[in-house]
């Protein structure tokens, strides 16, 4: 067992934080020293009574060598929070963990990073607001945060890994459990064009109380967080409380007012968020230098489906809209769109309703 080991050790016994395992270092010398110390010479150092017990029993059941065994075996890896490649923004936070597990590979320190996060039930609004800023951020170099759920997350990751970009997704479970389940293949992208973290100890399933503790770590990682719809009781809320606590900065999108979405935007704004309604504006204000991205061409849209993609924008439309607006039967139209579909130009967003790619609109597409 060594220093990181003892320091992995520490992470997992619960209820030791940086600040005290840091006085327990200042009087042993070293994380490996305060780990073998005598059970009452950590009691003299001031070690809470239930910390102290959960650390003598790790100790006896060779809790760090058991949860490395577990990592190598997922292909993961752990990083301490003396390594080098600990984040730095990490580091700033009241309550950074003391150890992350990790797949795949985290940007370089310098390397800015903003997070985009907000209801797991996202409008069609919402969905096309994520993919647009997401893919924006994305050619400008910006590495991408956000948790892996359902709605806005998803569709940030997506949309920037679809774009060629960078994302991190910081999870509420063990490095080996995936959640929600059906983002797998989501999940694998991520790590091998971004960077799968999280806290927990392999293993953890998604208890619900993981998730807001989790939130600190994606504002942690950020510049700056970015809520796109909210309800009045949202987990994004929490990551932008997070963020303020952390001083970093928070961007609220504004969206219709009669959205149950809506309300946690409103609260924010109230309480001095600054409103954004594009991607530039926030590079603007944390003043990143825009880095363009090569990206692949826009595809090319054949003449016959042309009146489609000029009568579609960001804002979905309902195939009977479409068809009354083109004068075209629904047969004609139902492949027209997916012709479209197939080549990444339109999206459908379900229930019949359909609206242009995002990518392809920030990238003037319509041609």
């Amino acid at each position: 067992m060594d220093e990181r080991a003892a320091w992995l050790g520490f992470h997992a016994v619960d209820g030791i934080s940086l600040r005290q395992l840091e006085r327990l270092i200042a009087q042993t010398g070293s994380a490996l020293a305060a780990w073998h110390a005598p059970e009452a010479e950590l009691r003299a150092l001031g070690l809470p009574e239930g910390p102290l017990a959960r650390l003598v029993a790790a100790r006896q059941a060779g809790l760090p060598e058991k949860i490395l065994a577990q990592v190598r075996r997922v292909g993961a890896r752990v990083i301490v929070y003396p390594d080098e490649d600990y984040p730095p923004l990490l580091r700033e936070i009241a309550s950074p963990p003391l150890a992350l597990f990790l797949r795949g590979t985290l940007p370089p320190a310098e390397a800015p990073a903003v997070a985009l996060v907000g209801t797991r039930q996202a409008s069609n609004y919402g969905i096309q607001v994520a993919a647009t800023f997401a893919t924006a951020l994305a050619e400008a170099g910006v590495t991408v945060v956000s948790g892996l759920a359902r709605g806005i997350d998803r569709v940030a990751h997506e949309a920037t890994l679809d774009a060629g970009g960078r994302t991190i997704a910081v999870l509420g479970t063990g490095i080996d459990v995936v959640y929600p389940p059906e983002h797998r293949a989501l999940a694998q992208r991520i790590a091998e064009q971004g960077a799968l973290v999280t806290e927990f100890l392999p293993e953890t399933p998604p208890y619900a109380g993981n998730f807001p503790v989790r939130n600190r770590i994606i504002s942690g990682l950020s510049l700056g967080v970015v809520v796109i719809e909210a309800p009045e009781r949202s987990g994004a809320l929490i990551t932008a409380s997070f963020a303020l606590d952390q001083n970093r900065s928070v961007y609220a999108v504004p969206g219709p007012i009669f959205s149950p979405g809506t309300a946690g935007i409103l609260r924010l704004l109230r309480d001095g968020a600054t409103p954004v309604g594009s991607a530039q504006e926030i590079l603007e204000d944390l003043q990143l230098v825009a880095r363009q991205l090569p990206l692949p061409a826009a595809p090319a849209v054949p003449e016959r489906a042309r009146p489609v993609v000029a009568a579609l924008g960001p804002e979905p439309k309902h195939i009977d809209e479409l068809a009354a607006e083109l004068g075209m039967g629904i047969a004609q139209l139902s492949a027209l769109l997916l012709e479209l579909q197939l080549e990444g130009i339109v999206t459908h967003l379900g229930a019949q309703h359909y609206a242009l790619a995002s990518p392809l609109l920030a990238r003037g597409g319509r041609r």
